[in-house]
């Protein structure tokens, strides 16, 4: 039987929630290869300066 880790990240982006979603998932690849990830949230705000911001949780799995 397989055992894997899961870890969970959160992360922002400027441009979209899948450039938010990509780019914690590629960090985290590149410490130990990733089997599967969930997106568990998404929200956003909008800052002073008008920037929208996007805001993700993501659960990451990983073979132990």
């Amino acid at each position: 039987m397989a055992q894997y880790e899961v870890i969970e990240r959160a992360g922002i982006s400027y441009e979209s929630i899948s450039d938010a979603v990509k780019t914690i998932v590629s960090d985290a690849h590149a410490e130990k290869p990733v089997s599967w990830f969930e997106v568990k949230e998404y929200r956003g705000r909008v800052t002073e300066d008008g920037k929208v911001e996007f805001q993700v949780a993501v659960l990451i799995g990983r073979k132990a």
